[in-house]
């Protein structure tokens, strides 16, 4: 238990200072309420001895009132230091797990689906902010109350306090039982909260290909069952953990009930006075009354445990930036030297070497799965090569702050992904700082400046997650726009033409040579007329370049080039017609 809190309290970061300043208004909160006891003995005092009189009610009641008083101001710092410490600790947890994300590699989101990414950052985060500080705080409020008052009964009368330490050891005996089954059982708890996430957003993410193929029944079914599944983890918690809170409640009743049976021995054997033996009495009703609550909570613990250990698995994951270097290069040369990857012990680029001289365009071309795309990725440091080096400007990219990298480079995705906000937001992604003259002179270059202002709120328009509001071809000229305000040196265009229509194929050309200028070009393309301006094509197949050239002189050789420009004329003659 006691490590559950020092992992706790290192876990809260900035927020320590809070939670510990929090103890210390509980402690004296515990002596503020622990004044009841004397209050009650002034009264008690009198009553027996017959000497009621106005000053002793006086002193009775200005007892309780600071009692009150000094309660209810200790009480609310503690809360608040509480709230505070629990909801700030959790913002700052889940602003720290943004910023980890964008400095791992590629491959954490590969073995990692997106329902346990979520659940951290909602469910685990939210359970911490909302459960765990509560239930620290209820357990040691109540530990710290228990405490004061059974130490100040030692003090008063040692037979009877150590009567109530013995009800506290016992309850720590069964509290203690309750931990160790509460560490086998709660990871049931997050694994439910997680499928729950994954299955809903898998469900919300498939809709059109449920609809589409009328699936709404199964689909909707694993949702079910995720809820179904996470319904009878909670229920089955609550049975587990029941019966050792009802047995931790018996056993500080009965304690209670031996204080009691004590008290009254004593003072039939003269050992009591009848005012202490009575004071005695209350009490026992009195000192467990918190301890009782803390052990409710108690369960929850291993919970609380359990939260800080999933989040910790995110920052535990090594990141790419931790010795990266603030390099700003002279030029940008990019070389890659005898680079091998692998992913998933699956060979995917092998002893690769080339160079792409700064300022002039690169084709990569070949066949699907022949490692393209990879080749890219890791240039912008997606991923890390497994063996060789790339480098740009000279300077290995591995040496780089992945901020310096990647802000010398921009990239232009087949699929794009515009954020549930606005056009202009969208478009200042890789300029934030940017104004609504520069967003709109950068539209106006990637060809969607007339589209945008046709929308009903103009630039201020909001594109739905993901852009879903907006053409393929619309999404593509926002995002080779958000790359034209950024201007970067380096320029990557995966596949950017690939998904456009005819209509907009025209337009986002134009887009594309506004945005390649005077820049480093580096495009993976199947289209012949993209490419064969390029100033020089690597043909990458099976995980190695095996032709590299400019057009001419790869159609001068026999090999997969020819052989592709070869497919693409024969396929741009081809023609639908009726086999009679």
């Amino acid at each position: 238990m006691i490590k559950i809190f020092q992992k706790f309290f290192a876990f809260s970061g900035r927020q320590k200072k809070n939670f510990y300043i929090s103890l210390i208004f509980s402690f004296f909160l515990a002596l503020f309420e622990a004044l009841r006891i004397p209050a009650i003995g002034v009264m008690l005092a009198a009553i027996v001895n017959g000497s009621m009189s106005i000053t002793t009610i006086w002193q009775s009641l200005a007892i309780m009132l600071v009692s009150i008083a000094g309660s209810a101001v200790m009480r609310n710092r503690a809360i608040m230091r509480q709230t505070v410490g629990g909801y700030t600790m959790c913002a700052e947890k889940r602003v720290e797990i943004g910023e980890r994300l964008k400095y791992m590699p590629m491959g954490y989101f590969n073995d990692h689906n997106l329902g346990a990414i979520t659940s951290i950052t909602t469910n685990t985060c939210e359970s911490l902010q909302d459960v765990a500080t509560r239930v620290i705080s209820m357990y040691l409020q109540g530990l710290i109350n228990t405490l004061v008052i059974v130490l100040g009964l030692c003090v008063y009368n040692l037979r009877v306090g150590l009567v109530a330490v013995a009800g506290v050891l016992l309850f720590f005996v069964v509290n203690t039982v309750m931990q160790r089954k509460s560490a086998k059982v709660s990871h049931l708890k997050t694994d439910a909260d997680e499928k729950i996430v994954d299955a809903v957003l898998e469900y919300v993410q498939g809709i059109g290909v449920v609809k589409s193929y009328n699936l709404l029944g199964p689909a909707a079914k694993k949702v079910s069952g995720a809820i179904d599944e996470c319904r009878k983890v909670y229920f089955g918690l609550e049975k587990t953990f029941v019966p050792f809170q009802g047995v931790q409640t018996i056993l500080l009743k009965l304690a209670g009930v031996g204080m009691v049976l004590t008290s009254i021995l004593l003072y039939l054997g003269g050992g009591l006075s009848p005012v202490n033996a009575l004071l005695l009495i209350i009490c026992s009703f009195m000192v467990f009354a918190q301890l009782e609550t803390a052990g409710i909570y108690s369960a929850l613990l291993r919970v609380v445990d359990l939260c800080v250990d999933r989040i910790n698995t995110i920052f535990e994951t090594p990141v790419m930036d931790a010795d990266g270097a603030d390099i700003r290069p002279a030029s940008y040369d990019i070389e890659g030297k005898h680079v091998d990857f692998s992913y998933d012990e699956r060979k995917i680029l092998d002893d690769v070497s080339f160079t792409i001289s700064a300022g002039t365009t690169t084709a990569i071309v070949g066949p699907s799965g022949g490692g393209k795309t990879t080749f890219t990725s890791l240039i912008a440091r997606f991923w890390d090569v497994d063996g060789g080096a790339i480098t740009i400007g000279g300077d290995d990219v591995r040496r780089y702050k992945l901020d310096n990298l990647l802000a010398g480079i921009s990239m232009v995705f087949q699929n794009v992904y515009l954020f549930n906000d606005t056009i202009e937001n969208n478009i200042k992604f890789g300029n934030p700082g940017a104004t609504r003259a520069q967003v709109e002179s950068a539209a106006q270059k990637a060809c969607c400046h007339e589209f945008i202002k046709a929308l009903p709120d103009g630039y201020d328009t909001m594109v739905g997650e993901g852009g879903a509001t907006l053409s393929g071809g619309e999404r593509q000229r926002i995002s080779i726009a958000r790359a034209i305000l950024k201007d970067a040196p380096v320029i990557i265009l995966d596949e950017a033409t690939a998904n456009v229509d005819p209509e907009n194929e025209k337009l986002l050309q134009e887009a594309i040579n506004e945005l390649t200028k005077d820049k480093t070009i580096i495009m993976i393309a199947h289209r012949l007329k993209t490419v064969q301006s390029a100033d020089q094509i690597l043909v990458v197949d099976g995980g190695q370049i095996v032709q590299r050239g400019t057009h001419d002189e790869l159609m001068a050789q026999s090999g997969l080039y020819s052989d592709f420009v070869g497919m693409r004329k024969q396929a741009v003659g081809w023609k639908l017609g009726r086999v009679s």
